[in-house]
């Protein structure tokens, strides 16, 4: 594939479904992620009553009668169910009957645990309170990404079971959006003539926009991995180098250039002339798409914040004033300035770490909603939905408004300025008290997609860092 065509395939995801992208997502379906114990083989874009509902059909027959019930073999049922939720059907011979029985009922009582603690909100003690449903499979999602990639530190395929288990275990919890609808009105006209207006159910427009991008991201991800299987390149363990393994100094001025903050990292190898020019430019390539990939899952996690509701806590939590937020040299610059620039601004401000950046960020991003609510409010209430509902009626030319849009401009260049920025302060506070599950699966799933395309184009810089030294170590 050439670089054209796959940013033409990034490019034109426009978030939309469509038959391409279905197609892709069949023919990748093995190396497709997923979350859940219990989902099935199911197609990416669709999955039938039976594949998402295994619990259920295995617990309950519509037989009438157990006399009437076919004879199996032991464990037989349960391998029927395994095999609807993408488990592991063990098929050796008579020696290995035992052995598989054990396997399968081990698969099993781990799939009855993972889907206990999201009916129970992970609160085992069963007295109704755990969290709600969106912060739990927010978290499911959350820990299966650090479970199956959170040893994963290498520019290599992942391990066969470590992509079963993220496709299993994604298929469940992504299987929920199948039944997240809205219903809009539709004409119907009966054989009689009688015409009637009905409720059509259709997935949810939000949904059904961002799921499908998502999953053709996720794909395209483990296929950047996979393409890494036989490198010229190696690694090794930072302090436990063998002689063997070029101890030149670009292996220091690596670790000197993380300083060392992630001494755990394996440290990339390369022969003693440097990687084949056909490497160097698969590793370019593979860069470039999962830079393209990073900032479309980006895109769309920040869709998705911005559409979160905000919590009243944050509301009230905001301070007084601006200016007390700020500060004063920022906040004098904001206000003398009639032609504003944020970045001139973040120049002047010399910020010299990941920290410190963050910490600007929520105190801009505090002061815009103080000015905000300011502008907008002129009685005690301080209701979120009650600033947005007053937006259009603000006056343009209103201090705290032009201070409220110089602060939104500030807080975008900064992050633009640093795109490996955590998550703020409102961030983490709409992702606690958020209660809609669509959301908190489309959230989740691209801040986790982000980090891996992030944490991709690091690895990829790292091995061609160290080719670069070595083939001019004098610079």
């Amino acid at each position: 594939m050439d670089r054209s065509s796959t940013f033409d395939e990034i490019s034109d995801l426009g978030y939309h479904p469509s038959p391409s992208s279905l197609d892709q997502n069949d023919q990748s379906s093995a190396e497709t992620p997923g979350y859940s114990t219990m989902s099935g083989d199911s197609n990416i874009f669709g999955r039938t009553y039976s594949e998402t509902s295994a619990f259920s059909e295995s617990s309950y027959s519509s037989e009438p009668s157990p006399s009437h019930w076919p004879l199996t073999k032991p464990g037989a049922q349960n391998q029927a169910a395994l095999g609807r939720l993408g488990m592991k059907q063990h098929r050796h011979g008579v020696d290995d009957k035992l052995d598989d029985q054990e396997s399968i009922d081990l698969e099993l009582d781990m799939m009855k645990e993972r889907f206990s603690k999201l009916l129970l909100g992970e609160d085992m003690s069963g007295s109704g309170k755990g969290v709600c449903t969106a912060v739990t499979i927010s978290n499911a999602i959350t820990n299966l990404y650090a479970t199956v990639f959170g040893q994963n530190l290498r520019l290599e395929p992942l391990k066969p079971e470590k992509k079963a288990m993220w496709k299993r275990e994604m298929d469940c919890l992504l299987s929920v959006c199948d039944y997240i609808v809205e219903f809009t009105p539709k004409s119907q006209n009966l054989q009689d003539g009688t015409f009637l207006e009905v409720m059509e159910s259709t997935p949810r427009s939000d949904i059904y926009i961002n799921l499908p991008a998502l999953k053709k991201l996720d794909a395209m991800l483990i296929e950047i991995l996979d393409s890494f299987k036989d490198t010229e390149f190696w690694y090794a363990e930072q302090g436990s180098m063998s002689s063997n393994s070029t101890r030149s100094g670009s292996f220091r001025r690596v670790i000197i250039q993380r300083k060392e903050e992630k001494w755990w990292v394996p440290v990339p190898c390369v022969p003693p002339g440097g990687i084949s020019d056909k490497s160097r430019k698969h590793l370019r390539h593979k860069r470039d798409c999962a830079n393209q990939i990073h900032k479309a899952a980006m895109a769309i996690n920040g869709s998705v914040l911005a559409e979160m509701d905000i919590p009243d806590t944050y509301m009230t939590s905001l301070p007084k004033s601006g200016k007390a937020s700020l500060g004063d040299t920022i906040y004098r610059y904001m206000c003398t300035n009639d032609k504003f620039s944020p970045d001139h601004l973040l120049n002047c401000l010399n910020i010299a770490s990941e920290h410190e950046a963050l910490e600007l960020a929520d105190r801009v991003e505090a002061s815009m909603y103080t000015w905000r609510r300011k502008a907008c409010l002129s009685n005690s209430k301080s209701s979120w939905e009650m600033v947005k509902d007053l937006m259009s009626e603000v006056d343009r030319t209103d201090k705290n408004h032009i201070l409220a849009e110089r602060a939104e401009s500030l807080l975008f260049c900064l992050k633009r300025r640093y795109p490996e920025l955590a998550q703020t302060s409102l961030d983490i506070c709409k992702i606690q008290y958020n209660r809609d599950v669509g959301q908190a699966i489309l959230e989740s799933y691209s801040r986790v997609l982000e980090g891996l395309a992030f944490n991709i184009v690091a690895w990829i810089e790292d091995v061609l860092f160290v080719d670069k030294s070595v083939r001019n170590p004098n610079e």
